[in-house]
């Protein structure tokens, strides 16, 4: 059996066999059902809900009073911000069980979700996309978009480092942006958005 190195404050549960990462700090009030899996590195703040069969990357930041439940899965370095909602049914009844229609919702690397932000399940929100605080988002979401709004639509692009990029007239449809902070570029194509890899 794998020993892991990582803190869990008293007042949480933990329940076995689940996989938490070396440098996983756990707050209090939180708990982590059976058979989650949560990565290296990742902060897990107060009254944080990771459910069985949940997939956590390394290096993740789940805010307080975020519940995670079972289909979601979250790659490396994805931020979750205080009280953002994740569903797993589409149409929910009290008096009906769904548990075998539950839907995957991924959200790729990098990713943020903002404050109190609401995530319809069944879509994948893509590496480094920022999703505003209080949008409800119900579809796809491409690599690098900003979304924002009820429903959440694109007003934007950001950099890995989390600045918004501009890539001039919206009638052209092959651009470049260059990020004002980091230096990286980006090239657009219609609605979807690109690192430029140069030669060194």
């Amino acid at each position: 059996m794998t020993t892991h190195t990582y803190f869990v404050h008293e007042s949480s549960y933990i329940d076995q066999p689940c996989d938490i990462g070396e440098g996983t700090k756990i707050w209090h009030f939180s708990h982590v059902m059976t058979g989650a899996v949560i990565g290296r590195g990742c902060n897990i703040g107060q009254n944080v809900l990771v459910s069985s069969g949940v997939q956590v990357g390394n290096n993740v930041k789940i805010q307080n009073n975020v519940a995670l439940y079972t289909g979601v899965a979250l790659e490396d370095d994805v931020f979750c911000g205080p009280s953002c909602v994740f569903t797993n049914v589409i149409n929910p009844r009290s008096h009906i069980s769904r548990k075998s229609e539950y839907r995957a919702t991924v959200v790729r690397r990098g990713a943020t979700i903002g404050a109190n932000a609401t995530i319809i399940c069944g879509i994948t929100i893509g590496r480094y996309a920022f999703i505003g605080a209080g949008s409800v988002v119900t579809d796809d979401v491409p690599d690098y978009a900003l979304v924002v709004g009820v429903p959440g639509r694109i007003q934007g692009w950001m950099c890995h480092c989390g600045v918004a990029l501009s890539f001039g007239e919206a009638a052209v449809s092959l651009s470049t942006a260059t990020c004002s902070s980091c230096g990286w570029r980006y090239q657009k194509d219609q609605s979807r958005v690109a690192e430029v890899h140069t030669d060194s």
